[in-house]
């Protein structure tokens, strides 16, 4: 298998990941069904993907979309959030307005989070328009004076940036879907002149999944003709053998959209319009947004040289995207401007499997294969058909297998989580006034995190459970007092609830005999829902366990029959990301001849020393 790439070029590509490790543990059905659909072979035709693609039923959020039902504000708890959480994702948010750590991550932003169909979360914060200019040669800016900035407003337009993939993929979807693009033919079928240096064997999949070969970027502001900017794109030549390579390039989408435009025979503005924002209601998202939308839309970057590949001043109303721009301001990986409540409307609209009230864009087998992870041979690099999947370095603790979203070069992103009918959208300007004044994705993750809180971890009995919280290098653990089993019966028995970032975080089960060294214990787990067991012979367990308690059970054996045993629980996050936590419940350990530790009992639970870990109702 081929290294994995990440690469960026010069320009204002996309917001570029930390170096991924891989996902030890994890078997999700999405990524069984991209295998499975792959083994089909390149003759794949979308809508005869899976059983019953075209069914109109389908599930209740699905019914519930198509009987017209639209999102609308309410409380937290109307969303089945947690209201103190919730006012952390704002709390974390706003607080990126400030040094992060020398300059403000951005001039402004606008943080909207909801559940099921209710937003829960709007809030505006800082300024929308407020740097004039920016020095180069002395990191200073010029600001408007105050009477001449614009306040950010929830309704404030932003310039999507690679969003905008989000947009094209599901135009090719769609186009599947009537079967006039198949997703592993190969591009030149569409586009002929897609030949050269091995161009000839990649697929549309590829494309959309960033496994082409194809590097990240080309200067197409360096051609001043339409002509020339073509020529450019068919002289690209693979950098590796397609397929065998991930690397994010927005040329793929740039190639998407002439081959979407080929076989339609409308522009990728039109396309939108007519295919996505219209039907949805999306009224305030779109390319090349007029002259009337400008004071609602949120200022950009200072383009000079250097930093930029064009000297245009203040990007202010026109498209951020030096490729885009150059083409017209209508491009397949980047121009869609809009707001985040129109892509909440997007989010609600892909949650209830393609339709919002009672339009439909997309048949659910499709949003489905949208969410369906085809970069197995790449672990770290989950990527749908345009969504990227499972990325704690901008979802946070919302990232699970079922996540799905995207960021954006100005400070965008867009966060869906299935699993908990979930979405949070963080949009800023953070290239305003300078791209160098940020870097990373600290404000989406810090987000994304403290959204994942406010989404309620219950116990069967109502109560509080422990909990191992979510800072990022924590550790912990939980002891319980000694205990003497009298054979070889005994056995501990709890509720656990696992989400640690796979290969970095995790839980351990631990005993100590005779106050001896402490040494793994083994144990199984079974889902509450029913199931087979599931072996953890090595005493420790990690990754995402579904959302759902499992109960744990692990022997204390023969040998320590008579003698003075102690357990613990010890959990670790080692790298920079969390995920939702763990949480352990109802303690016990029991053997034939009776209980021999029970957490509820008053005086058993008062003897358990907890370092790292809190008592925790949510």
């Amino acid at each position: 298998m081929a290294a994995q790439q990440r690469t960026g070029g010069p320009g204002p590509g996309p917001d570029g990941p930390p170096a991924a490790g891989g996902r030890p543990g994890v078997g999700v059905s999405r990524r069984r069904l991209g295998a499975r659909l792959l083994a089909l072979g390149g003759v794949l035709v979308l809508h005869a993907a899976l059983p019953g693609s075209a069914g109109a039923a389908g599930g209740p959020a699905e019914r519930r979309a198509l009987q017209g039902l639209r999102l609308r504000y309410g409380s937290a708890r109307q969303a089945g959030l947690l209201e103190r959480h919730l006012e952390g994702v704002a709390e974390e948010a706003r607080r990126f307005l400030g040094p992060s750590p020398e300059h403000p991550y951005y001039a402004g932003a606008v943080v909207l989070a909801g559940r099921g169909r209710t937003v829960a979360l709007h809030r505006a914060m800082g300024d929308a328009v407020r740097y004039a200019d920016y020095d180069g040669r002395t990191d200073r800016v010029r600001e408007f004076p105050a009477a001449e900035r614009i306040a950010m407003a929830e309704d404030t337009v932003f310039d999507l940036a690679s969003l905008t993939k989000l947009f094209t993929s599901v135009l090719a979807v769609q186009q599947m879907e009537r079967g006039r693009l198949e997703l592993e033919a190969p591009v030149r079928r569409y586009l002929p002149e897609f030949t050269g240096g091995g161009k000839e064997v990649i697929t549309v999949r590829q494309l959309l999944t960033h496994t082409s070969g194809l590097r990240s970027w080309a200067p197409f502001y360096q051609e001043s003709t339409r002509a020339g900017q073509l020529r450019l794109l068919w002289s690209v030549r693979p950098q590796e053998t397609p397929g065998t390579v991930y690397r994010y390039s927005d040329l793929n989408l740039i190639t998407l959209q002439l081959l979407l435009e080929g076989i339609t025979g409308r522009t990728l503005d039109v396309l939108l319009r007519e295919e996505i924002t219209a039907p949805l209601g999306m009224h305030r998202t779109r390319y090349n947004p007029p002259l009337s939308w400008r004071r609602t839309i949120a200022a950009t970057e200072v383009q000079r040289p250097p930093w930029s590949g064009l000297d245009r001043g203040l990007v202010w109303g026109e498209v951020h995207d030096e490729n885009a721009y150059a083409l017209g301001g209508v491009a397949g990986h980047a121009g869609v401007f809009g707001t985040a409540w129109d892509l909440a409307v997007l989010a609600r609209t892909l949650l209830d499997g393609g339709a919002y009230a009672g339009r439909r864009i997309l048949r659910p087998a499709s949003v489905e294969l949208l969410f369906t992870d085809y970069n197995t041979s790449f672990p770290g690099d989950d990527h749908g058909l345009g969504f990227e999947l499972y990325q704690h370095w901008y979802m946070g603790a919302m990232a699970t297998p079922q996540s799905a979203g995207h960021t954006g070069f100005t400070g965008t992103s867009l966060v869906l989580d299935p699993s908990t009918d979930s979405f949070l959208i963080l949009l800023g300007n953070s290239v305003h006034p300078v791209r160098t004044w940020r870097a990373g994705s600290a404000p989406r993750v810090a987000a994304g995190t403290a959204f994942a809180r406010a989404v309620p971890v219950r116990t069967r009995h109502g109560g509080p459970a422990w909990f191992s919280g979510t800072a990022p290098g924590a550790s912990g653990t939980l002891t319980l007092p000694p205990v003497t089993p009298s054979g070889a019966s005994a056995r501990l028995r709890c509720a656990v609830w696992w989400d640690t970032v796979p290969g970095e975080g995790a839980f351990h089960l631990e005993a100590s005999t005779d106050d001896g060294p402490w040494e793994a214990l083994a144990f199984r787990t079974v889902r509450s829902t029913g199931g087979a067991a599931e072996q953890w012979p090595r005493g420790t367990a990690g990754g995402w366990s579904g959302r759902i308690w499992h109960r744990l059970e692990a022997p204390l054996t023969a040998d320590r029959a008579g003698r003075r045993v102690r357990l613990r629980l010890r959990h670790t996050a080692a790298g920079r990301y969390v995920g939702r936590g763990i949480y352990v419940d109802v303690l016990r350990v029991a053997e034939p001849a009776g209980l021999l530790f029970a957490e509820d009992r008053p005086a058993d639970a008062a003897r358990i020393e907890a370092e790292g870990w809190t008592r925790s109702a949510d």
